[in-house]
């Protein structure tokens, strides 16, 4: 069998966001795989520039990462109890494209954020956004991190086991969806 594609998407575009390493860290949890990580800085959303200048090429790309990838992972940061408005807006701007590159997608949704919650309730809110796609959502055990910012180890690990063991059992489901 090849190496699984892996995509990652973060919420947060900052390089050195939490839920940027709470992809990585996911990635190493799934095992060999090639891991891709979506570039999420698109125009904002506008029928008008949609009608005059059809789905931009940032966004196409996306959506055919998204076609290509055996698997896609998802990590939001919690923007006053939401998603973030960048993951959102690549959401709807994928909704746009012709086909459902989503259709059927395994796909793992992950939080982290600097709250005591962990992004639970930008977790719910990114549940709700995905139920349109029909993607295949590999669900549980939820993965939140809490107080992110010293979450994570010098390698980029989640620094806690009970954490560490929560993000394996999740990769694990997975990757035995997508070997399936």
């Amino acid at each position: 069998m090849p190496v699984p594609k892996l995509l990652g998407m973060s919420g947060s575009l900052r390089q050195g966001s939490c839920n940027r390493a709470l992809i990585r860290a996911a990635a190493r949890a799934y095992g060999e795989a090639e891991l891709t990580e979506a570039d999420l800085r698109l125009p904002l959303y506008d029928g008008d520039l949609e009608e005059a200048d059809g789905i931009p090429p940032e966004v196409q790309r996306l959506a055919d990462q998204i076609a290509a990838a055996d698997a896609v992972l998802i990590s939001t940061p919690e923007y006053n109890k939401n998603l973030s408005g960048a993951l959102k807006n690549a959401l709807d701007w994928v909704s746009r494209v012709k086909g459902n590159p989503w259709k059927d997608k395994p796909v793992v949704l992950l939080a982290a954020s600097d709250g005591r919650s962990g992004g639970e309730r930008a977790m719910h809110s990114l549940i709700l956004c995905m139920m349109p796609f029909r993607t295949n959502l590999v669900y549980g055990p939820e993965v939140l991190v809490a107080f992110c910012k010293e979450a994570f180890d010098e390698n980029g690990d989640l620094a806690d086991e009970r954490g560490r063991k929560l993000l394996a059992t999740l990769m694990g489901k997975l990757r035995d969806t997508v070997e399936g």
